[in-house]
């Protein structure tokens, strides 16, 4: 990690929540730091409907964009703590890869939120995703109806939409309708409705706590310290008015996607009929080739189908991609 970061980053970064957390408990909050790299933040005695946010970042440790924007979002807000409006929970995910400069260092973390891990059990990061499994069990418990969970990424690969978000179905209808308006606000273009959990953290939460969770990719991934903020400045915004409360307005409503098929990498034969370079939400043809595995052949069902996330090297059993199609 370089020398010259700024503070701010790198102590979230390294999961450093010293000062950040002791402005927080002078003000009168109850801040914790239940594991390396997690700070919960709450109010000595919430009201009832005191919402619930779950933030969390650097869950693929090369994914430094949202890292930068939320250190500097933290900062700030330590500093005026009176305007904090909701229980808070701060997760960087993690941090032995952000510090390695690597998207993982055993297998990819945000694979591991699921009962059965298979070959990926005795993994580096399923041992950090029951830290982070039992830490998040722990903050929701006992909260309140209104509980988000933003889990920060930035994208490996080009997007014909940039910024976009996916969201559980699972999620209650007035929740749901919620989180996608309050995406919009932060600039997302488009939103996957997802009906199945490739065990990611969003997902889990939204599973097992009643949580409007989502998955947000931010554009694409940068160098740690070196990311163009500029490019999250819609996002920054809507994250300052939910931490404090602010009434929120405007904002472009998402185009939203329906998910079609996942396509799920089978046997070491597998290969996909486009290059690593396609970008997210390419468009496909009904009958086209998606991928091919041994004897199953992965073909597009409807006219039109777009790919997101293509990706043949993740491990077998895995999701190497899915196909989604806009709703309505």
């Amino acid at each position: 990690m370089a020398a010259t970061l700024p503070k701010e980053i790198r102590a979230l970064a390294e999961g450093d929540f010293g000062e950040v957390a002791a402005r927080f408990a002078q003000a009168g909050f109850t801040a914790g730091q239940p594991a390396k790299g997690v700070l919960t933040v709450k109010a000595a005695t919430p009201p009832a409907e005191r919402p619930t946010v779950l933030l969390s970042v650097g869950v693929h440790g090369d994914e430094t964009g949202p890292i930068e924007m939320v250190a500097y979002a933290i900062e700030a807000l330590s500093r005026t703590p009176g305007e904090l409006a909701v229980d808070l929970m701060l997760c960087v995910g993690n941090i032995d890869a952000i510090a390695a400069g690597k998207r993982f260092i055993d297998a990819d973390l945000n694979r591991m939120f699921r009962d059965q891990r298979g070959d990926l059990a005795g993994t580096f990061e399923a041992g950090r995703a029951d830290t982070l499994i039992a830490a998040t069990a722990a903050f929701f418990d006992g909260s309140g109806p209104r509980r988000w969970h933003l889990d920060l990424h930035t994208a490996i690969r080009g997007s014909r939409y940039p910024r976009f978000a996916i969201v559980p179905e699972l999620i209650a209808d007035e929740p749901r309708r919620a989180l996608i308006a309050w995406l919009g606000l932060g600039g997302i273009e488009a939103v996957i409705m997802n009906p199945a959990s490739a065990g990611t953290y969003s997902y889990w939460t939204a599973e097992r706590y009643g949580v409007a969770g989502t998955t947000v990719e931010l554009g694409r991934i940068g160098t740690l310290g070196q990311n163009d903020l500029s490019q999250f400045a819609a996002m920054a915004s809507a994250l300052h008015g939910l931490l404090r409360g602010q009434a929120q307005a405007g904002g472009n409503q998402p185009i939203v996607f329906n998910t079609a098929q996942s396509i799920t990498k089978l046997s070491d034969a597998f290969t996909m009929s486009f290059g690593r370079d396609t970008e997210n939400f390419t468009p496909l043809k009904k009958g086209d080739v998606i991928a091919r595995d041994g004897d199953t052949v992965y073909t597009v069902q409807h006219d039109e189908e777009c790919v997101v996330f293509p990706n043949p090297d993740v491990r077998v059993g895995l999701r190497a991609g899915i196909m989604v199609v806009r709703a309505g």
